[in-house]
């Protein structure tokens, strides 16, 4: 038996897992509206990418047709660690410290109210 949901992603964001989570954690569980009100209010850099994959979800799910979009809410939503960018910072006498730049992958999944 098939599930009702929708599935948008988006992978290799260049920004750290955790940052992330904190805005996901704001809106798992919302309906798609209210998910959209409180992300305009959250002043942290990692609501643009959060917000983009959601809306491209909601897209995806008026694109197939079946689905009520007054009635979707975000079912489900999680970030996963990418793979990490490492690079070096010189130091003194010929030295470097590595730096790791960190990436997330994000998915989220909208589903139909019962």
């Amino acid at each position: 038996m098939e599930e009702h949901v929708v599935k948008a992603q988006a992978r290799w964001i260049r920004m750290a897992p955790r940052k992330v989570r904190v805005i996901a954690d704001a809106i798992r569980g919302r309906k798609v509206d209210e998910a959209t009100a409180i992300l305009s209010f959250i002043p942290r850099r990692a609501v643009k990418p959060v917000r983009k994959v959601l809306l491209s979800a909601l897209d995806a799910a008026k694109k197939r047709g079946n689905f009520d979009v007054d009635e979707l809410f975000v079912k489900a939503i999680f970030v996963d660690k990418g793979p990490v960018l490492r690079r070096g910072l010189a130091r003194a006498r010929g030295m470097t410290t590595r730096i790791n730049k960190f990436t997330s992958h994000l998915t989220v999944v909208l589903g139909e109210k019962e």
